[in-house]
């Protein structure tokens, strides 16, 4: 009876086998086809699956596991994909794997005609973006398409499910493209209609730091990003937003402003504090001494920070006395306390310049009080130009020596080129500007026939003796022109036993008239005594300085110098009365 049973059941099969032969045609329909079967036995990590063929095929239970996340039992009826009709022995290759990837792409593909978006999880990164399991169907995920700007941690994002939106398939090649970012920009859209419609300008809001830049840090307001500047962050100065914001951080923020048309949201922090540049004219008055500490460094100046939110700029030349442009960063330091002098203030433009010199005693200040115009004094050139050289002084002071200013038989040009770097030279004080860190100096060249001994022929005992007459700075004394050279003229004074040089500067107040050649030999001049040192028989003569000091005594004999008056309304009754009494004379 038992094999009769047998018997029937082989028939049956038989039959059902040449049915489904009849139906799918050859064998090769068969293949890459998904079929329904049934569990006939469990054994060694396989299941025997009966799909109404010839013959059984078997599939291993990790299949099953990995798509369904369970072990079938015995009769259960399950669709395998048909990978191969017969082997070498026979038995037909089954896979579960594979039938769930077909059953997927068969979904897939229906979302894909639909525009509709599907579910699936991350699960590895590979080069150029990201794997992602799309219920049996692999995908790929571009970096570009991950987010709507850039993730640095994508951790968060692995092996959870979430939806994707696909955007391109081919089955022949298994290629399936998807985007996470079209998913978030849809969404974000309608919550960002939706929240432009509840929120205004000015209003106060809680966010969520969730990315940080160079620039500044994107909040999340819930739904909808906002950009916080980092000029926003705060009054004070940030270099990077990272000095004052964390990622996942809850803040709150001010609505600044809203683009209607971008539908950009620009947010403050700094807006919910006071201002503090309100009162910076108030609080920081000019002259007041306070101390600060810098905050930056550059090559033009330093930045010194003088409570939070105020910051003012030291400029270089204003650091130090000793150096009118020293490089700021070997002078100062980052974190450095510094004690600065308020300048400057300017609320618009919100600068407040500062001074760090100011601070200290004035070095040239000190140097005028020690050696008034016309002090002789030794000093060493520490460099030459084509038409000056600069001459380092008690202290550290350096003074300018000019061709000008040198007193010469020559032209100042030609004595300058015997001047060399490390020369030390008796000079004297012309002018001492303590403001502007300047001393200008004179000179007697000593080899180009000079008006007066030098003082190292002085020290060898010179012939020249003192004068026989009285002289006195600010007299003014006649002489007579003996010579005419480019750069002025030579004058011989009565009791001096050698000539006095009057540089071209010094021939006229008007520029005009400041010319040699007006001059001539044996001329009578009269001149203002500006430098003297009788025992060195130095002596320097200024015409100019004789012509503004007798303006002066002019005005103040004819009207007030504060009356606003030039010299020409006063002068110009009393000279046309002149005129009229010489010419009633004549006649």
């Amino acid at each position: 009876m038992q094999n009769q049973k047998t018997q029937q059941h082989s028939q049956s099969k038989e039959s059902f086998g040449a049915l489904l032969d009849e139906v799918l045609g050859a064998e090769g329909k068969i293949e890459g086809s998904v079929l329904r079967g049934h569990v006939m036995d469990l054994f060694g990590g396989f299941a025997l699956i009966e799909v109404g063929l010839k013959s059984e095929g078997m599939v291993p239970l990790q299949e099953f596991e990995q798509a369904d996340g369970k072990t079938p039992a015995i009769g259960d009826e399950v669709d395998v994909y048909v990978d191969r009709y017969e082997d070498r022995d026979g038995a037909i290759v089954l896979s579960r794997e594979k039938a769930r990837r077909e059953e997927a792409w068969i979904e897939l593909e229906k979302s894909y005609a639909k525009d509709e978006p599907t579910t699936g999880k991350i699960f590895s990164r590979v080069k150029g973006g990201l794997m992602v399991d799309l219920q049996g169907a692999v995908a790929f995920l571009p970096n570009s398409q991950v987010d709507v700007r850039p993730i640095r941690d994508l951790t968060p994002l692995m092996n959870i499910e979430q939806p994707f939106q696909i955007l391109k398939m081919d089955k022949k090649r298994g290629n399936i493209i998807v985007s996470r970012r079209a998913i978030l920009e849809e969404s974000r859209t309608e919550a960002r209609e939706e929240f432009l419609k509840n929120i205004i300008e000015g209003q106060v809001v809680k966010g969520v730091v969730k990315n940080i830049t160079r620039f500044g840090a994107f909040v999340d307001l819930g739904g909808v990003d906002g950009l916080l500047h980092v000029t926003d962050i705060s009054w004070r100065r940030v270099n990077h937003p990272s000095e004052a914001l964390e990622i996942g951080q809850t803040i709150e923020v001010q609505i600044t402003k809203i683009d209607p048309e971008t539908k950009r949201i620009s947010l403050g922090m700094k807006h919910l504090e006071e201002d503090p540049w309100k009162v910076a004219v108030t609080k920081f008055p000019v002259g007041t001494k306070l101390t600060g500490r810098i905050s930056s460094v550059t090559d033009y100046g330093a930045f010194v920070e003088l409570e939070p939110g105020i910051v003012g700029l030291v400029y270089m030349s204003e650091i130090s006395w000793a150096d009118k442009n020293p490089d700021p960063k070997k002078v100062v330091t980052i974190g450095q306390d510094v004690d600065v002098m308020i300048l400057d203030v300017d609320t618009d433009k919100r600068r407040i310049s500062l001074g760090m010199k100011q601070c200290q005693e004035n070095p040239y200040k000190r140097f005028a009080d020690a050696h008034p115009e016309g002090s002789p004094m030794q000093g060493v050139v520490v460099r030459t130009y084509n038409t000056k050289v600069l001459v380092e002084l008690d202290g550290g002071i350096r003074g300018t020596l000019n061709a000008d200013d040198i007193t010469p038989q020559g032209s100042g040009a030609e004595a300058l080129k015997a001047i060399a770097k490390g020369d030390v030279l008796t000079v004297s004080v012309l002018k001492v500007e303590p403001a502007e860190m300047s001393v200008t100096l004179g000179y007697t060249a000593p080899d180009q026939g000079a008006v007066l001994p030098s003082p190292a022929k002085a020290a060898e005992g010179s012939s020249a003796s003192a004068p026989t007459v009285k002289l006195r700075k600010g007299d003014i004394i006649t002489c007579t022109v003996s010579d005419i050279k480019e750069a002025g003229i030579h004058v011989t004074v009565s009791g001096l036993d050698q000539p006095v040089f009057i540089k071209r500067s010094d021939l006229s107040r008007d520029r005009g008239e400041q010319r040699p050649d007006r001059f001539a030999k044996g001329e009578k001049i009269d001149a203002l005594i500006t430098a003297l040192n009788l025992s060195k028989q130095e002596i320097t003569l200024s015409i100019k300085a004789r012509e503004i000091k007798e303006e002066k005594q002019m005005m103040a004999e004819y009207g007030s110098a504060d009356s606003g008056a030039s010299l020409g309304d006063i002068l110009g009754p009393a000279i046309k009365n002149s005129a009229k009494t010489s010419k009633d004379a004549s006649s």
